[in-house]
C-alpha cells in the first residue's frame, strides 16, 4: 500500500487508515484479529481507535493483538483523548484529564507510546493553552511521537495550530486533524480543508463512505445485519438517508457500473484522493468489509468522473466562501 506523509512532518502512515469504533463490541477478538492480520499483510499500518470506544475495549483488544499477532513497531497507532460520558459534560480536556487519559491508553495498548495522539472535541470550557500543553507534555516525555486534533472548527483548528507554531523548537506543531468526509458530508471544505493545507496538517477522514450508506447497501431497504438496523447505530446513519445522499448514493452507483467497480470503491477513492487527504480511516466491521475496501488501492478515479461527483454532491457555499463581488 502507498504510504503518505502525515502533513508536513517526517512521519508516514498508509494511505487507508483501519478504524477500531466497532471492536469489542459489534466486531469480537476473533474477527478484530483477522482486521488487523489482513490490514498488515496489505501493507497497510495506521491504526486509529480511542479510549472511549467500546469504553476502553478497543484499545486492549488491539493492545491483545500487537502482542504476538502483528509487530508493534509495524503500525503506526493513534489513538484520542478527551470525549467522556457524564451526564453534565460531553467533552474534558483539561491537563489532568488528558494526562490521566493517556496513561491509561498506554495501560491497556501494551505499550509505551502512542505515534499519534489526538484531541477527541474541542473543549470551550478549558483554556485551549491549557489542553496544548497536554499535548506537548506527552511528547516531551516520550509517551506520543506526535499529535493532533479532530472535530475542531475551522477557526478552533487554526488557533491551535498558530499557537502551537509561536514556539518552534518548544511546542510540537500539530500533525493532522481527524474529521468526518465524503460525498454525503463534505463540510470541511468551507474551512476546516483549507486551514489544514495552509498550515501542512495532514487530513484523516473518518466515515469516508458516508456511515455506510455510499456503499449502496440502504438503497432499496435497510439490511438486517447492518449499522441502520442496530439499536446503537441507527441514529448515526439515518441523517445520510434522505432525498439528498440518495441522488449521490445513484450517482455513485452509475460510476461504478461504468468503471467495472463497486459503489465502495468509487467513494472511497474519491476521498482518498482529494487535496489535502492523507488518509481515510475505514471501520469495517468485519474482515471481508475490510477487504472490500482495501481493493480500492489500485483504482484511480478518471477526472471526469471526479468532475460529475463533485457537481452532484457539492455542497451550497456561499457567502463568505465564495467571492462577495459573484453573489
Amino acid at each position: 500500500m502507498e504510504q503518505r506523509h502525515l502533513g508536513r512532518t517526517g512521519l508516514r502512515v498508509s494511505r487507508l487508515g483501519l478504524g477500531t469504533l466497532n471492536w469489542a463490541r459489534d466486531t469480537d477478538e476473533h474477527e478484530a484479529a483477522d482486521q488487523l492480520k489482513t490490514f498488515w499483510e496489505a501493507g497497510g499500518t495506521l491504526v486509529d481507535t480511542a479510549d472511549i470506544y467500546a469504553d476502553g475495549g478497543a484499545e486492549y483488544l488491539l493492545g491483545r493483538l500487537t502482542e504476538g499477532l502483528v509487530p508493534r513497531d509495524d503500525l503506526v497507532i493513534a489513538t484520542k483523548a478527551g470525549s467522556v460520558l457524564e451526564p453534565d459534560r460531553r467533552v474534558d480536556c483539561s491537563r489532568r484529564h488528558l494526562l490521566a487519559a493517556l496513561d491509561a491508553s498506554l495501560e491497556r495498548l501494551g505499550t509505551d507510546y502512542v505515534d499519534l495522539w489526538q484531541l477527541h472535541a474541542f473543549d470551550p470550557h478549558t483554556p485551549l493553552e491549557e489542553t496544548l500543553q497536554a499535548l506537548d507534555l506527552a511528547v516531551t516525555s516520550g509517551r506520543a511521537r506526535y499529535v493532533g486534533l479532530s472535530n475542531f472548527s475551522g477557526w478552533q483548528l487554526a488557533k491551535a495550530a498558530t499557537w502551537q507554531r509561536a514556539a518552534p523548537g518548544i511546542r510540537n506543531p500539530l500533525a493532522g486533524t481527524q474529521m468526518e468526509y465524503s460525498l454525503l458530508q463534505r463540510g470541511i471544505e468551507r474551512e476546516v480543508l483549507p486551514a489544514a493545507q495552509d498550515l501542512g496538517i495532514g487530513v484523516l477522514p473518518s466515515s469516508p463512505l458516508g456511515r455506510g450508506v455510499l456503499t449502496g447497501k440502504y438503497r432499496h431497504a435497510t439490511p438486517a445485519d447492518s449499522r441502520g438496523a442496530s439499536d446503537h447505530l441507527a441514529g448515526f446513519v439515518a441523517p445520510y438517508l434522505d432525498e439528498t445522499a440518495s441522488r449521490v448514493v445513484e450517482a455513485v452507483t452509475t460510476a461504478a457500473d461504468g468503471l467495472a467497480v463497486t459503489p465502495l470503491q468509487v467513494a472511497l477513492a474519491w476521498v482518498r484522493d482529494r487535496p489535502g487527504v492523507t488518509a481515510p480511516i475505514v471501520g469495517a466491521r468485519t474482515a471481508q468489509q475490510l477487504r472490500a475496501a482495501l481493493s480500492v488501492e489500485t483504482l484511480s478515479l478518471p477526472d471526469e468522473i471526479c468532475r460529475a461527483l463533485d457537481d452532484v454532491s457539492a455542497p451550497v457555499h456561499h457567502y463568505p466562501d465564495h467571492d462577495w463581488s459573484t453573489l
